[in-house]
Parts: C-alpha cells; structure tokens; sequence
C-alpha cells in the first residue's frame, strides 16, 4: 500500500503508441500518477483534458504526468488522438500496478457493487517517495491542487 513519505511501488506497464514506463527510469523527475475509470468516459474526459491544459505548468516543474487505466493501448490511443493528449497514457490490463496503489477498489452504483479503479493521484518526488496523495478525487479543481502541491516540491 502507498504511504506518504515512503518509496512509490516501482512499475513498468505499456503505453499508449507501443512504448512503456517504468517508474526507476523516472527517477530525477517529478511524477504525477494518477488513476482513472476509462477512456472516453465524461468525468475521466474531463481530467484529463485539465492535465493536458496545464501540461506547460508542469512542465517548467520537470515533472511527468501519467494517466493509467485498465484500457488496452488501442484504447488508449484513439482517446489520445480524440482528446490531443500529450502526456503518457499507461495500461494496466492486468491490474497489478492498481492493486499496488490501492486504487482497485469496491465500488457501488444504484446500489449494485461491483470493483474498479477508485479515481486517484500520486505525487512522487525525483527520488520515487510518495510526497502527495489524492483519493476519491473529485474532478473539478483537482489539477490545481496538484500542480499547487508539485510547485511545493
């Protein structure tokens, strides 16, 4: 599980275009992780579209936003070109990197339960500690107080 002030669990997972990331190939850089629903889903739409907006800001912090969900790479792909994504799309088919942060999750809808991915974000600092974490995120405002907390740093 994620602590803050403690090593991020390492990953390495697909990406959207064919490539991968790994988390110790990010080391000396600022990472904001954050977890997502679906592609192309309003509220997921959306994020990160507010990511994307702010990518400059972040930039000029040295820091890399990487959005991951259970979609395939193809999905993942069409989202970016509709949307003109430009930060890393990650794919966790398998659910490994979710179940290490914490973020598969019991969930409920018009009183029916089922698991999914609980929308969430992680601030890793350039040594791979986690210096933020946003649980349950609520869409509005929330690249603003990311960026706030990655500015801090």
């Amino acid at each position: 599980m994620v602590e803050l002030g403690k090593k991020a669990p390492n990953f390495t997972m697909a990406t959207d275009g064919g490539g991968s990331v790994a988390l110790k190939d990010l080391k000396g850089r600022k990472v904001v992780l954050y977890f997502y629903p679906k592609d192309d889903t309003p509220g997921c739409t959306k994020e990160a579209c507010g990511f994307r907006d702010a990518l400059p800001d972040f930039s000029k912090l040295d820091a890399e936003i990487i959005g991951v969900s259970k979609d395939s790479v193809a999905k993942h792909d069409k989202f970016k070109a509709k949307y003109e994504l430009s930060f890393t799309l990650a794919s966790d088919e398998d659910g490994s990197v979710c179940d290490a942060y914490g973020t598969w999750v019991e969930k409920s809808m018009y009183g029916k339960k089922y698991m999914g991915i609980e929308r969430a974000t992680f601030l890793i600092d350039e040594k791979g500690v986690v210096r933020g974490e946003w649980r349950k995120v609520k869409v509005p405002g929330h690249v603003d107080a990311v960026l706030e907390a990655a500015e801090t740093l």
